[in-house]
């Protein structure tokens, strides 16, 4: 489906339809069967990929939030409209976890992203008031090895200025030059004021 037929008419009623969790998994040996179009959520712990997943589904208690980073820590699995999966990755860049644990966490994500056949596109969230961190860089740099298509999601936009945010996207359009696999649109999103979200359920509904 071509990005500029999308109607917003058409993404409404993807959905609205049923969205339900399927599978938590630690290891990519017990992944659901690659069936449906997938797409995933990756950025680093305290992102608030759980709170979009939550806000761009449209409920509010589909992905388990917490206000202590590193709360995901396995891969998380939700189905909607039995077309799109949805997939939240655990966080990287947690400071306060063991160093085993990070790797743990750090090389899950990584395997899943360079094996798994259905897996359209990546959505990397890059938290609004900090802009690109090195372990962003080296996740984009592996999706760009992997030719994997990825979109940055900038979220918690609510709690940056419009000067900000707009230097932010010059510094991050700027980056996307040496990023062949990076989508050239940015999403500047907020789940609490609910900004962005049909933009993001847009670009979600592309793969289906």
């Amino acid at each position: 489906m071509d990005e500029q037929q999308i109607k917003s008419g058409e993404v409404s009623r993807l959905f609205a339809k049923p969205c339900e969790f399927i599978k938590s998994a630690s290891d990519v040996e017990h992944l659901p069967p690659p069936i449906q179009s997938e797409i995933a959520f990756v950025g680093r712990s305290n992102v608030g990929k759980s709170s979009l997943v939550n806000a761009v589904t449209g409920r509010s208690t589909l992905a388990k939030t917490s206000s202590k980073p590193g709360h995901t820590r396995q891969l998380n699995f939700f189905l909607l409209a039995n077309q799109l999966m949805i997939v939240d990755l655990p966080g990287y860049g947690y400071a306060k976890a063991s160093k085993k644990e990070v790797e743990g966490w750090t090389g899950l994500i990584f395997r899943y992203l360079r094996g798994r056949p259905n897996l359209r596109r990546v959505f990397l969230l890059i938290d609004s008031r900090h802009g690109l961190k090195e372990n962003d860089i080296e996740v984009m740099s592996l999706l760009d090895d992997i030719a994997l298509s990825y979109q940055i999601v900038l979220t918690k936009t609510d709690k940056t200025s419009k000067a900000e945010l707009d230097a932010l996207v010059r510094k991050i359009a700027a980056e996307a030059e040496n990023h062949p696999a990076m989508h050239p649109e940015l999403l500047p999103t907020s789940s609490k004021d609910n900004i962005g979200i049909l933009s993001l359920r847009q670009a979600m509904a592309v793969v289906v």
